[in-house]
Parts: C-alpha cells; sequence; structure tokens
C-alpha cells in the first residue's frame, strides 16, 4: 500500500483478538519487511511479540523463525 508523506505511523498493543491504538497514525510496518500495512488491512501480528506482519505466510515464518 502506497502512502502519502503527510501519513505517520501508529503505534499499537496487540492482543489476542485485535489491538488498540496507542499513538495515532494510519498504518503501522511490518516487523519482516518494513512494509507500510494501513490499520484497516492489518490482519496479522503476534500478541507474544507485539508486532505486526504484512501477511499470514510472513507471520509464519518469523514464528517458525524464533522457535
Amino acid at each position: 500500500m502506497l502512502m502519502s508523506s503527510g501519513e505517520k505511523e501508529a503505534k499499537l498493543a496487540y492482543g489476542p483478538n485485535g489491538f488498540r491504538v496507542v499513538k495515532s497514525g494510519s498504518f503501522v510496518l511490518c516487523a519482516v519487511t518494513s512494509e507500510q500495512i494501513g490499520l484497516e488491512e492489518l490482519r496479522y501480528w503476534s500478541v507474544d511479540l507485539q508486532e505486526p506482519y504484512a501477511s499470514a505466510e510472513i507471520a509464519t515464518r518469523r514464528l517458525m523463525d524464533i522457535e
């Protein structure tokens, strides 16, 4: 997703059923690829690591790498 320069990165607290916005913004950065993910498109994250992922494949790869 292409973001304009005026948009800011959000800070989130990730829970098992959703996330809470700690610092407002319109996107977060994928913990693995640094790809910008719009908050309305964010579907994958780790509660334990408190980090977002751009896709299910990236999330799975990340979680397998740390085990």
